[in-house]
């Protein structure tokens, strides 16, 4: 489609926001609309969420879909609900989770890179340890959907704390496993 080609050449988004607890800059889904909707023209940008089970978590799994009317194309995202946050009641823990969700359906569909944000990287006994981004976290999350057996046991299998701690240089090997598994 045109108009996509457009936005995601024309697209600039930059991270204006500030996490004083983590000292880093970032954007969010709001910051992504309000950057696009001047370049949408007539075409028409829908987010949908719709909450999934993978093993034994609900996730959030938000859609963004981009259409001319003729034409659509979308991209998918998950977020995980925390078990808490402090300060925030349910509905509030939901809607961070989706907000984030749809952050990085956006991102995936207009092609923002957000690779070298803090929630990719971690210094570790003073080497910098680099993780799979939210994008591919998202991938993994939709190859469980149809996989057997569990996220825990996934993550276990692939000798990480979490799905979003898993190595960079893991993801070609967890993606294949996944693959696999589906057969």
């Amino acid at each position: 489609m045109e108009i996509l080609n457009k936005i995601q050449k024309e697209l600039k988004c930059p991270k204006n926001q500030m996490n004083t607890f983590g000292n880093y800059k970032f954007r969010n889904c709001e910051d992504i609309l309000e950057a696009v909707k001047p370049l949408l023209g007539t075409a028409t940008l829908v987010l949908n969420d719709e909450i999934v089970m993978i093993g034994d978590r609900y996730y959030v799994k938000a859609t963004a879909i981009l259409t001319d009317g003729n034409n659509k194309v979308s991209s998918t995202a998950f977020a995980r609900e925390s078990l808490d946050k402090k300060g925030m009641d349910v509905a509030q823990i939901t809607g961070a989770a989706s907000s984030y969700a749809r952050k990085y359906a956006l991102n995936g569909l207009f092609c923002i890179d957000d690779t070298k944000d803090a929630d990719t990287t971690n210094t570790q006994n003073g080497n910098d340890v680099e993780y799979i981004s939210p994008a591919e976290v998202s991938n993994l999350l939709d190859l469980l959907l149809g996989a057997k057996g569990t996220e825990a046991s996934f993550v276990k299998f692939m000798k990480a704390e979490s799905l979003e701690k898993i190595l960079k240089k893991d993801y070609q090997k967890a993606v294949n496993t996944l693959k696999a598994a589906k057969k």
